[in-house]
């Protein structure tokens, strides 16, 4: 097993003998999406980026998912040692950016599953609130007082109309996840 990082001129020699790591190189067929968001950021990111006016924050994340898991972020070769079966591979390194949704759906899943495991048996309702464009264009500005005002809102409005006898007439709790554009 060798490892080249980038910038390194001689690979680092693993004291792992081949038979401790044979299942892990053993070749199999890697599912990949016919479409990333990787590739859409790379093939439209210069046009989106020309038209839109984006943030330093947001130009950092759509640099790290183009730059994910390629060259650009150095990597490693795995070669096995055996003389007979010569099997290489390349794993480049992933940007670990917590946008990016090939270095975190892993994560995601298990945030997923662990919550699930935490789901009550009752109902649960999806509930959508949304700037309107102008207040948006004023969040782009001054997303903490914005984005805190429209929790405070959306969690006050839960809490009477739940109260409500007419309505549910209940105590209720909410996860509230804030989800905004690119720019």
């Amino acid at each position: 097993l060798e490892h080249l990082d980038r910038g390194d001129a001689e690979p680092a020699r693993s004291a792992r003998p081949y038979q401790a790591w044979a299942a892990v190189v053993t070749p199999s067929p890697v599912s990949r999406p016919m479409l990333e968001v990787a590739d859409v950021v790379r093939r439209h990111g210069d046009a989106f980026r020309s038209t839109h006016a984006i943030d330093r924050s947001a130009a950092r994340v759509m640099g790290a998912i183009t730059a994910c898991r390629t060259a650009a972020l150095g990597g490693h070769v795995e070669r096995c040692d055996a003389a007979a079966c010569g099997f290489t591979r390349i794993s480049y390194n992933s940007c670990r950016n917590r946008h990016c949704t090939k270095c975190q759906s892993n994560a995601a899943r298990d945030r997923l599953a662990e919550r699930a495991a935490d789901l009550l048996p009752v109902e649960y309702f999806h509930v959508v609130f949304t700037l309107p464009a102008p207040i948006a264009a004023i969040a782009k500005q001054n997303k903490a007082v914005v984005y805190g005002l429209l929790f405070e809102a959306a969690a006050e409005t839960l809490k009477t109309i739940a109260a409500d006898p007419r309505h549910l007439g209940a105590e209720t709790a909410a996860t509230m996840v804030l989800h905004t554009p690119f720019v």
